[in-house]
């Protein structure tokens, strides 16, 4: 049987690009086939992004801030949000939400086997697992079939533990995130935590680091309990979930389309759609897959056009994780310099890729001019660098 989609992996990219699809009158009724090597069953991960108004996701939001804090220790900066809102989605809602809305579609098939292989073949999309051979018209793929060579030479972990902990009596200030809070040790690379309250007795407390390497298990451990303690001042305390990530932050090149494959698209990180800079990825999914969407409504070639504005953002992006890699700077020194000196909100909106030009040189003139503008040429001279610069 041919499909007209199939999407490899069931993740956030994929399951966002099926419940669009399902919700689109003139795509819902399309043959879509799903394949991941399991079913999505458990809270394995909590997204938290900004944007404006009401989003398509908005019925599963668990909470969402409109004051967060900046914190140092020569710096405490509280900001109110004028136009975005700070949204936090269980990973557990989000499957259900999505698996649960396409039950109701007969034309779409889930399959959970191993993803073996991906190719064209007469200019039919082919995909391989371990049991059988699937065709379909455009294949969207989330798996790293195609992912380049991650090393430490072209990239940075952005790496963490997340406890959601529940207190005896009231603790936090639930109208409050803490975005970062930078007041730790800096030995392993840019070291901070965030703490986002969704009740006066729960919060999601988060350690997090930009490093080439993961630390071992128990130093997680250690500071979140350190950092609950010392700085929250909160002795007595449940641990109701743990959640453990790895992003990659790299300047290799994720291709939209593998070998120019015009019938394969690679979506959510396997595509590009993690910055690069922050490892934010949420919003830039919803983003991608809406646009998608709407040239497959439209009759047009799925994968969005790259335009000069995206480029900007990318060589933006780009300078910064190079000056990151090189150790130029620190992230602390970095994003202490923006907080100190910028509006949050423009922050948001250019870690974001929605700043306007003007807002482009003053988060630019905020930073020093030197390693930066090295930084800068050199991923214009040669982007798809495995060397930081030394």
């Amino acid at each position: 049987m041919k499909y007209d989609y199939i999407i490899t992996g069931s993740g956030c990219a994929g399951l966002s690009l099926l419940y669009r699809i399902l919700k689109d009158p003139v795509l819902q009724t399309k043959k879509v086939l799903v394949l991941d090597k399991a079913e999505k069953k458990t809270n394995d991960r909590t997204w938290c992004y900004w944007e404006k108004g009401k989003g398509l996701f908005e019925p599963i939001v668990t909470h969402e801030w409109k004051e967060l804090e900046f914190l140092t220790s020569d710096l405490t900066k509280r900001f109110k949000l004028e136009h975005y809102s700070y949204k936090m989605i269980k990973g557990i809602d989000f499957y259900n939400l999505v698996l649960n809305f396409s039950k109701a579609f007969e034309n779409v098939t889930f399959k959970y086997e191993n993803v073996r292989q991906i190719q064209i073949e007469n200019d039919i999309a082919f995909v391989e697992t371990e049991n059988a051979k699937y065709a379909a018209e455009y294949i969207f793929n989330s798996t790293n079939l195609f992912n380049p060579e991650i090393n430490t030479q072209n990239s940075l972990l952005q790496h963490f533990e997340g406890w959601v902990i529940k207190t005896n009596k009231p603790s936090f200030n639930t109208e409050i995130g803490t975005l970062m809070d930078f007041r730790l040790h800096q030995e392993h690379g840019a070291t901070f935590m965030y703490v986002l309250p969704t009740t006066a007795r729960e919060a999601l407390v988060e350690y997090t680091l930009f490093s080439e390497k993961v630390l071992d298990k128990e130093k997680y451990k250690v500071a979140l309990e350190n950092y609950i303690k010392d700085y929250l001042k909160i002795e007595d305390y449940e641990i109701t979930h743990k959640e453990f990530g790895i992003i990659p932050m790299s300047l290799a090149n994720f291709s939209r389309s593998p070998n120019s494959e015009k019938r394969i698209i690679n979506i959510g990180t396997a595509g590009g759609f993690t910055k690069a800079s922050s490892g934010y990825t949420f919003q830039f999914i919803q983003k991608n897959t809406k646009k998608i969407v709407n040239n497959l409504r439209n009759g047009n070639f799925p994968n969005p056009k790259i335009t000069f504005r995206d480029k900007m953002f990318q060589w933006y992006d780009r300078t910064l994780l190079e000056v990151l890699i090189s150790e130029k700077m620190t992230g602390k020194e970095i994003f202490s310099m923006m907080f100190k000196k910028l509006s949050p909100e423009k922050i948001l909106a250019f870690l974001g890729n929605e700043s306007s030009f003007k807002d482009d040189i003053k988060i630019m003139n905020s930073l020093p001019k030197t390693p930066f503008l090295i930084a800068g040429l050199k991923q214009l001279i040669k982007p798809q660098t495995n060397e930081p610069i030394k």
